[in-house]
């Protein structure tokens, strides 16, 4: 049975690719997109930076398509770009120590008439569930680039080691450490904060 990564991995596609086919360029796009966007936001990016990371990670694949020797999936590749991408626009907001402006967080809650973009759910649970959530992404604030996007890449996007390694472009070893150290201040924090899983 083939799978939709062993089809973009397989050599015509890849050929196709590295002609800019649009059929084979959008139809990429269209399997991969979500689960960039999906890791993306999971990496604690606005809706705004995470769009614009995509739109970047796509551009340079298809700028570079033609370095792309085939070793891997396309898929690995494109999240390894993405990778480079994320940990690109954290440096630089630490240089420029730039926070989300008020603007941003109204015009992403709020409808300019006023009203709620998405009203927030009025039960005991949905308080629950956002307040465990805030917690989780400021405890996931705490951690390196490293520990997070490996972290996001294992429990979000569910990607074996191997896949996780060449996308990083690091070793089992120290995937391991970056997963057990992560997952390690992740539980310190929620736990100061009561929060048990």
């Amino acid at each position: 049975m083939t799978t939709v990564q062993d089809k973009h991995s397989s050599p015509g596609f890849l050929d196709l690719l590295r002609a800019r086919d649009e059929a084979a360029l959008q139809g990429l796009v269209k399997e991969y997109l979500p689960q960039i966007l999906r890791a993306a936001r999971g990496t604690g990016l606005s809706a705004q930076n995470a769009e614009d990371v995509c739109q970047s990670t796509f551009v340079t694949f298809i700028e570079k398509i033609g370095e792309f020797e085939g070793r891997s999936h396309v898929r690995t590749w494109l999240f390894g770009i993405l990778y480079r991408k994320i940990s690109e626009m954290r440096r630089a907001a630490q240089r420029e120590g730039s926070a989300e402006s008020i603007e941003d967080t109204m015009e992403s809650r709020f409808k300019t008439d006023g009203h709620w973009q998405r009203p927030p759910r009025g039960t005991d649970m949905a308080a629950y569930e956002r307040e465990v959530r805030e917690h989780l992404a400021d405890c996931l604030d705490g951690i390196s680039t490293d520990q997070r996007m490996a972290f996001v890449l294992r429990e979000v996007e569910e990607m074996d080691s191997d896949e996780i390694c060449q996308t990083m472009a690091i070793s089992r070893s120290n995937l391991g450490v970056l997963l057990y150290r992560g997952r390690n201040l992740l539980r310190e924090c929620l736990e100061k904060r009561n929060i048990r899983g």
